[in-house]
Order: C-alpha cells, then sequence, then structure tokens
C-alpha cells in the first residue's frame, strides 16, 4: 500500500517549545512515522534542528515570500492579556509587528509551500497554523484535517476571548474537512461555542513515549537535600497564567501548611501571571515555603519529577495535560482537576475540582502523610501511563486518514 504523506503546519518545535503544543507536534509526528506514514513538517521559521525521522520545511525560506525573521518563536500560548501586552505593540523591539501579523504571513508561505509539494493530506495544530491550512487547501484542493489542542475558551479561563483568535480559530474548525480534538472536554467546547457538527470531530487523546524520558537519579542539591532532611515536596509543572489555576494551587498550599510545615511547594515555569503569583505568595505569607523554579527541561525537569512526593495539575480549563503522564512515567503520585482531557483517561491519579481548593490541600496531606497510598498511586500510575502511548495516538489519526 502506497504511504500517505502529511503535509503538516505546526508552530513549534522541541527543544525550540513554550510548552505541550511542540511536544505533542513531536511525539504525534514520530508516531506517525513508525506507522508508515510520511510527514513533512512545516514551521514559520528556520531553527537549528534536523529530525532524522521526517523532513522539515521552514516557511522563511520560501522563495518569492517574505517572513519576517524573528529574534524567538512567538509565544503558542498567548492569553489575550499578553496577547494585547506583547504582540499587538509595533513599537517591539523583537517582533517588529503582530502574532496576528506572522500568522498571516506563514499562510502567504503556505500557499507557496502546497504548490510545489506532493501529499496526500494537510494537517494544522492550532489557530496559529489554521490560516496556513486553508490557504494550501485552496491551492492544492488536498483535505484538511485542524488539530486542535486548546482553544481560546481555555486559554483565556471563561469567555473572554480575543476576537481575533476566536475569528481564526473558527474558520479554521469550519473549513477543515475534519476536527481532532485532544479530549471529550475540547470537542464539547468546540461543539457548544464555536457550533462545529459533533460528528465531524475525531476525540485522539495524546500520548507518551518512554525513550524520551530516561532514568536519572536526582541531581539537583537543592532538591536532594530537602529529600534527605524529610521534607515532602508537591510540585506544579507549567505556564503561570490563568489557565493553568496557580491561585488554586497556592490556596491549597496554605491550607495544607496550615496543618502540617513539612512541605515545600515547587513551581516550574514562567508566564505572564509570574509576578502575580510571587506576590500573592508573599502576601499569604508562606514565601519560605514556595520555591520558584523557572522554565524547566531535559535533566532538570527530570528532577523535579523524581523529587516530587505529589504532581498537581490544578488546570481552570485543560483541553488534556501532557504534564500529568510525564508524572506519572516518573512513578510520581499524580493529581489533577476534573476540568481536563487527562482526567477521562487516566484512573490511578487523583481527581478534585480545581475551585474545591479544601478537598485539595485534604488530598495533598493524605499522600503526603502516607506511605502506602503514595506508593499504590506511584506504581499503579505507571503501568496505566505505559499504555498511552503515542503509537496509539497515531493509529487512531490514520483511522480518520481513511474517514476522508
Amino acid at each position: 500500500m502506497k504511504k500517505k504523506r502529511i503535509l503538516m503546519f505546526g508552530w513549534e518545535f522541541p527543544p525550540y517549545n513554550s510548552g505541550g503544543l511542540g511536544v505533542a507536534c513531536r511525539g504525534l509526528t514520530r508516531a506517525l512515522v513508525r506507522n508508515n506514514v510520511e510527514v513533512v513538517f512545516v514551521l514559520p521559521r528556520k531553527i537549528p534542528i534536523t529530525p532524522d525521522f521526517m523532513e522539515m520545511l521552514f516557511a522563511d525560506k520560501v522563495s518569492s515570500v517574505t517572513i519576517k525573521r524573528i529574534d524567538t518563536l512567538l509565544s503558542a500560548y498567548a492569553t489575550s492579556e499578553s496577547y494585547k501586552e506583547e504582540y499587538e505593540t509595533v513599537e517591539s523591539s523583537i517582533y517588529k509587528g503582530t502574532l496576528y501579523e506572522e500568522v498571516l504571513r506563514y499562510a502567504q508561505a503556505a500557499k507557496k509551500i502546497a504548490q510545489e509539494e506532493k501529499f496526500d493530506i494537510i494537517y494544522t495544530h492550532d489557530w496559529l497554523s489554521f490560516r496556513a491550512g486553508i490557504e494550501a487547501k485552496k491551492v492544492s484542493k488536498k483535505p484538511h484535517i485542524a488539530h486542535i489542542h486548546a482553544t481560546e475558551f481555555d486559554r483565556c479561563g471563561g469567555d473572554n476571548v480575543n476576537e481575533k483568535i476566536a475569528v481564526i480559530e473558527k474558520e479554521g474548525l469550519e473549513q477543515a474537512d475534519c476536527v481532532v480534538a485532544v479530549s471529550n472536554y475540547t470537542k464539547k467546547i468546540i461543539v457548544n461555542k464555536y457550533q462545529i457538527s459533533e460528528e465531524k470531530v475525531y476525540v485522539v487523546y495524546n500520548g507518551i513515549d518512554k525513550e524520551d524520558f530516561p532514568t536519572y537519579n536526582v541531581k539537583s542539591k537543592t532538591l536532594r537535600n530537602l529529600k534527605e532532611n524529610g521534607t515532602k515536596i508537591v510540585l506544579f509543572v507549567g505556564r503561570l497564567t490563568l489557565q493553568k489555576g496557580l491561585e488554586y494551587f497556592l490556596s491549597a498550599a496554605k491550607k495544607a501548611l496550615n496543618v502540617n510545615q513539612n512541605i515545600i511547594f515547587v513551581i516550574a515555569g514562567t508566564g505572564d501571571m509570574e509576578n502575580q503569583i510571587i506576590r500573592q505568595v508573599s502576601e499569604m505569607g508562606i514565601s519560605d515555603k514556595v520555591l520558584f523554579m523557572g522554565f524547566v527541561r531535559g535533566e532538570e525537569l527530570q528532577d523535579v519529577y523524581k523529587a516530587a512526593d505529589l504532581y498537581i495539575m490544578p488546570s481552570v480549563s485543560e483541553p488534556f495535560g501532557i504534564t500529568a503522564l510525564e508524572s506519572m512515567l516518573h512513578s510520581t503520585p499524580t493529581m489533577v482537576s476534573k476540568q481536563s482531557g487527562v482526567s477521562e483517561v487516566a484512573n490511578h491519579i487523583l481527581k478534585v475540582d480545581f475551585w474545591d481548593t479544601t478537598e485539595m490541600a485534604n488530598k495533598i496531606l493524605a499522600v503526603i502523610n502516607h506511605n502506602t497510598l503514595r506508593q499504590e498511586l506511584a506504581g499503579n500510575g505507571f503501568r496505566e501511563v505505559s499504555n498511552l502511548t503515542w503509537d496509539a495516538s497515531a493509529k487512531k489519526c490514520i483511522d480518520v486518514f481513511s474517514k476522508i
């Protein structure tokens, strides 16, 4: 059987990524290739990576199309507020324009790429590349699959959406031949907020590859000293944004500390709410119990997962939540908000409503106080996540290909 050739438009790719979107793109593309699908992956600009499993194109290298050079990848996770502050200021010394303009330039280059490449299906990831998919379809007449990892309604934590982003998102979903959502939670948002037909939306959960996380012993002297002193570590990994529910995490932390002072809460990540979160910690009087690590990856990320007695993902609205799978793969007990896609597929984790900080605090105390519970969550979670692979996700995507 002839291999399917996919022209895939993305926005970021590890290690040049700002969050889970790039991680998902790498995991899915690598698994598709393992399952006899050929992938040509397109990014907005040249970055120094050469994956050995697929061809990669860069839109700023397309002849006769001018794409602005930028000093860093524009974040795939701009919230409504940070978008206005950072990306709509044309005087910005870094961006020299707006994120919206960069999306339109990318679409212009995509049209040229689609005219020159041979492929069977167009595949796009999130609103940043939806316009690229629309333009590629116009010139090629090939079917277009829109894969959505997060909606504007997730990013803004409610209905206060950025209209420009929402318009592109809706247009991309409407014009795609079918839509892939990362969870039923996300599918409901797509159907209810954008009035997309349920029959058009297929759910394909994210996965994880064990080989991306080789085993390390904890190398951080700070974390090792805390563990040796008997201190319990409760971890958050993610962007410091409204969507991720940090204020609820801290409220639960304060309640847990009122009962047990032998806990350090580690926050690994950066984002537009960073200063606000630091102020909140100070105002709550728990500065000595909260450790900010900034953005971590690689061995540093392995360290914090391995050291943690409990990982919490307290998101207000989380389409999936790959960090929960990463935590389970490190045999770290895991708690997630019920308002997340990962809660639909993972059973050996604790689940709580993001707003119920009393219940969150009670579960924190239960895990750190009871070794048996901690061991059960760690062992069963690891065994469960071992079956939640990117290969399983890729096979479901291939099933979607056959439908169009």
